[in-house]
């Protein structure tokens, strides 16, 4: 490049008038909203659903998943540890919680020897052998 190309380059590409708009080519069949990508759709339908938290206007898929998030908003904590005074909205958490007095670790890394309580944390782990996140 010769430098008055290299000049010309180093202006804006774009004016500040331009705006880019994004296409919405889903449309939901309820209320023929658009969104620009498929999962947004999924996301919005739930709201016809009813499966909405009236707290916070969460969308759920499914109809378990918001009456433990509903017990986030109303403190309601239904599952105790027998170990300890901790208590929790969802038996899952319970379960989660107690590996932590037993010890156990039943999710294996299939790369080596290393075993986790929590699968969010062999997932994790798992990048120090593959280099890239899932």
């Amino acid at each position: 490049m010769v430098k008055e190309e290299i000049e010309v380059h180093d202006e804006p590409v774009l004016s500040q008038d331009v705006q880019v708009s994004v296409k919405q080519e889903w449309e939901c069949n309820q209320c023929a909203q658009g969104f620009p990508s498929n999962s947004r759709l999924i996301r919005h339908q739930m709201t016809h659903t009813g499966k909405v938290s009236y707290h916070c206007a969460k969308a759920f898929s499914r109809k378990g998943n918001i009456t433990v998030h509903q017990r986030t908003h109303s403190g309601q904590k239904s599952f105790q540890c027998n170990q300890c005074d901790k208590d929790f909205s969802a038996n899952s958490h319970l379960i989660r919680h107690q590996r932590t007095h037993t010890g156990e670790k039943p999710f294996q890394c299939n790369h080596c020897d290393k075993a986790f309580s929590q699968n969010s944390h062999l997932i994790s782990h798992q990048w120090t052998h593959t280099g890239e996140r899932p």
